[in-house]
């Protein structure tokens, strides 16, 4: 009498589902985080509707409320500002500099700064705005 051996069946696991989800879990971590490094000091930015989400510029100036100036968090004064951007221009990618006031800075503030900074020799100002919180949400 001959007996038949069974074969063992080999157990195949279908990961293809699983993958998957991770893939969507990454997805969704990715589009979810943000990157956007905000400066020590409170600042309240003008708001504008064609505001964008821009890259981080190398050197920033910040002015706040109470007229204090603020070159990449260091606090620098109106009339050192000039000399201060010179020796910084180098170093200050594309010669570009970004300007964030808050919005209840005085106007002639901001335009000394900026008339400032064109003497400095920079040659691009970007005045940074934050978007208008749009009325469907």
């Amino acid at each position: 009498m001959q007996l038949r051996q069974k074969q063992k069946r080999k157990t195949i696991i279908n990961i293809t589902s699983l993958i998957d989800v991770l893939f969507l879990l990454l997805i969704f971590l990715l589009v979810s985080t943000t990157f956007i490094d905000e400066p020590g000091m409170k600042l309240t930015l003008p708001s504008a509707e064609s505001a964008e989400v821009g890259e981080k510029k190398e050197y920033t100036l910040y002015l706040s409320k109470e007229g204090g100036l603020f070159l990449n968090n260091i606090p620098v004064a109106m009339d050192s500002l000039q000399s201060r951007l010179k020796s910084a221009l180098p170093e200050m990618e594309d010669e570009s500099l970004t300007l964030k006031a808050d919005t209840d800075t005085s106007h002639g503030t901001v335009v000394r700064a900026m008339d400032q900074a064109r003497l400095a020799g920079v040659k691009k100002l970007v005045v940074a705005t934050a978007p208008t919180p749009s009325k469907n949400q």
